[in-house]
Parts: structure tokens; C-alpha cells; sequence
């Protein structure tokens, strides 16, 4: 059986990631791989705002601190986001606090949002225990803090899968891969792509279509829709040029195909997991359809690669 800290520690040293090496005796091996100049957001920073330094550093998720003490006081992901759009609960928000008005909704406060019971572990945790908090709470990061509580860093999916490009050899996406794939057609409005999403915790959802034959097209990839496509949408300045009112339901008539990335990046069943996870390195992405005579037949995201590494 293979020692998954020894793995991530040597594809650390191998430079897969520009990370520190060398980790001082005041912190766990952890935070090798997180990131420590971590941006962090007061609760009163509305939605809009967050939305905004979501898609200006391309972040999922950004920690909510207290400005003064540094404490975390809660956590706000792409999820979260949309949720609020049209997803979930929290679009009472717009649909019944602010009777569909979009424009008033969005400059609430995130603390409004944002997620209070906040996993966090220490700056002198290991690998293996982060690893293993992040699946058995299906969580895709989590802040690190130091003796005194302050925030000190934090470590996502990504950190751990990145630092992996090029290590796992053996292992193959079919192996690890989902099989049963939540699918939408190129119609979908966005609020109910939110939906789906939001109510299978889904960042992705593959778009299908284009035959005539309804058995072949519900297996035909045209495009993906990301969470982060969504949230790059409402936070898109021509969006709000262009509406007719500030009615929720204008902005959310839109349907995927217009946000959609055509022709996604796709692997072979037979993918080497390394060589998938360099891939979304290279990329910048954290899931990709698995797909065979160009239909899809799975698909494998970041926290499956955390879950091949718990089974090795």
C-alpha cells in the first residue's frame, strides 16, 4: 500500500507547484501546499463585491474574518453564490425579502450568504488528516489557523490535486471516474442550471444534445457550464447595461447556451490520473467530462483524484 503523505510530499519536492519545501518546525506539512497570503473578505462586503474577487483572482471560495482580530467567522463559495441566484434557500433573499428585485438583493451584506460552521484545522496539521477532513465532510477547502485562531492559510482540493501532476502513473480515470452524470440540454435557463447544481453539489454540469436520435443526444457533448461560468455572468458589466428592469427573473431567463464553453476539454477512460491532474494545472479547471467515441460516459473532478488517493 502506498503512503499518500509520501506521495504528496514527493511531488511537492519534485517542483510539480511552486511551493516551500522546507516547512518549519512551527508548522504541520500541510502548509507546504496551501496558500498563505490568503484573501479574506469582512462579513459586510456585499454579495456583488464578493462576487467580483471571486472572478478577479479566480477564487471558489474566500474566507469571511473579522478585520480586527483575523479570526474566521465563516466561508463563502461558488456554491453559496448560487444558492443565492436561484438555486436554493437563500434566493428567498431576492424573491421574497427583496420581492424579485435583483439589483437591491445583490448588495446585501455576504455575512447574509455565507457559511457559519467553518471546518478549520491547524497551520500544524498533516496531509493525510486534511485529506481525510475534506472527504468525510465533503468539503472542497478549508482554513488553516494558527494557535491564537488567525487565519494563517488556506488549502483547497486543488492545492493537494496539483501537487500531484505527473505522480500517479498507475492509476486510470476510469477507475476513479463518476458514471452517473447530471446532464442538461443546450435550453436550460440559467436559474434552473443553478438548481441542478445546487441540489447535487454539483461546480459542472456537461451540456448534451444535437441528435435527432433523443437515445444518442442525451449522450452527445456539446459544451459544459461551470459555476464559475455563472457567477463570471452575473458579474458581467453588460449584463446590468443591458436590463430591461431590475426583476430577478430577467436575468435569470438566459439560458446555458450562451455561457457554456463549446467544445470542452475531454479525457479517455484510460487517462492516467497524473496526467490528468497536470492537466488541470495547465488548464486552470477542476473537472472534465471522460468521454468514448465522443460521447460521455463519466466524468472526474478534483475530489474523485482526493478520493483515488484515500483508496491507495
Amino acid at each position: 500500500m502506498k503512503d499518500k503523505s509520501s506521495i504528496l510530499r514527493k511531488s511537492i519536492k519534485m517542483g510539480s507547484v511552486e511551493h516551500e519545501t522546507k516547512v518549519s518546525n512551527k508548522e504541520g506539512e500541510i502548509m507546504a501546499i496551501a496558500s498563505k497570503d490568503v484573501i479574506s473578505i469582512p462579513p459586510t462586503k456585499s454579495i456583488k463585491d464578493t462576487a467580483k474577487v471571486m472572478m478577479e483572482h479566480e477564487f471558489r471560495r474566500l474566507p469571511i474574518a473579522d478585520p480586527g482580530s483575523g479570526k474566521v467567522l465563516g466561508i463563502v463559495t461558488v456554491m453559496d453564490i448560487l444558492d443565492f441566484f436561484g438555486g436554493g434557500k437563500k434566493f428567498n433573499i431576492i424573491e421574497k425579502k427583496y420581492e424579485d428585485n435583483f439589483l437591491a438583493a445583490i448588495n446585501e451584506p455576504i455575512r447574509e450568504i455565507m457559511t457559519r460552521d467553518v471546518i478549520c484545522l491547524s497551520d500544524k496539521s498533516s496531509i493525510k488528516d486534511t485529506i481525510e477532513t475534506m472527504l468525510s465532510n465533503q468539503i472542497g477547502a478549508i482554513p488553516l489557523v494558527d494557535a491564537n485562531d488567525k487565519l494563517a492559510g488556506i488549502v483547497t482540493e486543488r492545492d493537494i490535486v496539483l501537487s500531484l501532476a505527473g505522480v500517479l502513473t498507475e492509476e486510470v480515470a476510469q477507475d476513479y471516474m463518476s458514471t452517473k452524470v447530471f446532464t442538461t440540454t443546450p435550453g436550460t435557463p440559467i436559474e434552473s442550471a443553478c438548481k441542478i447544481m445546487v441540489r447535487n453539489g454539483l461546480r459542472r454540469i456537461p451540456i448534451v444534445g444535437g441528435e435527432a436520435d433523443i437515445s444518442k443526444a442525451s449522450k452527445k457533448l456539446l459544451g459544459i457550464v461551470t459555476s464559475t461560468d455563472i457567477i463570471r455572468y452575473f458579474n458581467a458589466k453588460e449584463l446590468f447595461d443591458n436590463l430591461n428592469s431590475n426583476a430577478a427573473s430577467e436575468v435569470l431567463k438566459n439560458i446555458v447556451s450562451n455561457i457554456m464553453a463549446e467544445d470542452p476539454i475531454t479525457v479517455s477512460q484510460t487517462e492516467r490520473i497524473g496526467d490528468i491532474c497536470a492537466l488541470f494545472a495547465e488548464k486552470n479547471i477542476g473537472g472534465v467530462p471522460v468521454t468514448k467515441d465522443s460521447e460521455i460516459i463519466g466524468i472526474i473532478t478534483e475530489k474523485d483524484i482526493l478520493n483515488a488517493i484515500k483508496t491507495l
